[in-house]
């Protein structure tokens, strides 16, 4: 009798990496509506330009390399990837910066890579690195949050806004848009204020920047939904987050007046997205356990360096990429031992 066997897998796998993107898009949708409420519907037309550029760039990139266009345009990771960009972008930004970042992010870093699961870098990083780069101006024109704000731009002016590149009359960037809570510090804390008397300042809440705490207590709430969905592990929040805490505790102990507190630090910027959503990718960051501690670490220390010593208020992003290039290294000392073989030698 002849027996056909096909090759493996005989199995077909119990998650696949749309099911798993999904998940992601689930978590994120708290953030989404607490940006909405706090910033204004602008977010929206962010999350719908970047998906429309990113699913666009992917389909021309697929077709040039001859790949059947269908299991990855619904395997959904284009979509996260915009989400991801365009939840790092100021809510007015002008279309150009969606198209810019996506460019970068599809096409460079994920495309000419070999496409998904072969990019070194994480795309939506890439694609805000490129972008906060090319578009300074517009990358640091934020809104002020809802209760501080003249009036929040509603659908309409932000249309005009994104799709124009200008306000509509009579609104002014100076009534609507205020410098974010670590852009504040770091401005301040150069300008020789303490740090105590920067927080006097409005746009800062009970322990970070006003409405920027909530939004990354949403995005914890998602990250936990991913932990419990097993989607990520919990190696690299804890290790970005703690990481952060341990750090920056001692020195806002031994210098209060220059050093924001670690709550600040937490809750101010994207740390918390970047804990859960940025730096849990695993293609492009670590596979080991081990190696996903020191990749949390690292992103932390870097951001903290940058926020520091950079000229940038946040750094998340730039922290990430670095980080991305040392992964494969971090993996190949962190490889568990080869049972059968002592520890360090190859089998």
């Amino acid at each position: 009798m002849n027996l056909t066997v096909a090759g493996a897998p005989h199995l077909p796998p119990i998650t696949t990496v749309g099911a798993v993107m999904r998940q992601v898009l689930y978590a994120l949708v708290p953030a989404v509506v607490a940006h909405v409420w706090f910033f204004g519907p602008g977010i929206l037309f962010q999350i719908t330009l970047a998906v429309a550029f990113a699913l666009g760039f992917e389909a021309a990139m697929l077709r040039l390399r001859r790949v059947a266009l269908r299991p990855f345009l619904t395997d959904c990771s284009a979509i996260v990837t915009a989400v991801l960009f365009a939840l790092s972008v100021p809510p007015l930004a002008p279309w150009w910066v969606a198209l810019t970042g996506m460019l970068f992010a599809i096409v460079i870093a994920k495309q000419l890579y070999g496409g998904l699961g072969h990019n070194l870098f994480n795309p939506a990083m890439v694609g805000l690195a490129a972008v906060i780069i090319a578009f300074p101006i517009d990358l640091s024109q934020w809104l002020a949050p809802r209760s501080l704000s003249a009036g929040l731009p509603g659908v309409w002016e932000s249309a005009v806004a994104i799709f124009t590149g200008r306000l509509p009359d009579p609104m002014s960037w100076d009534a609507i848009s205020q410098a974010t809570p670590l852009d504040a510090l770091k401005t301040g804390v150069a300008e020789n204020r303490m740090v105590a008397e920067i927080r006097d300042a409005p746009i800062f809440g009970d322990f970070g920047g006003l409405g920027w705490e909530w939004i990354a207590n949403f995005y914890a709430l998602g990250g936990f939904w991913l932990l419990y969905r097993r989607v990520i592990s919990w190696h690299v929040p804890v290790a970005v987050i703690g990481t952060t805490i341990l750090v920056s505790t001692p020195m806002w102990l031994i210098g209060p007046d220059i050093n924001p507190s670690p709550l600040q630090h937490v809750f101010s910027g994207a740390l918390v997205f970047a804990a859960f959503f940025i730096a849990t990718d695993p293609v492009s960051g670590c596979g080991t356990m081990r190696g996903r501690l020191l990749f949390g670490a690292g992103v932390a220390l870097l951001t903290l360096a940058i926020r520091r010593f950079g000229g940038y208020p946040d750094g998340v992003a730039f922290a990430v990429l670095l980080m991305n290039m040392a992964a494969p290294m971090i993996d190949r000392l962190t490889r568990p031992r080869t049972f059968g073989h002592p520890r360090g030698e190859r089998p």
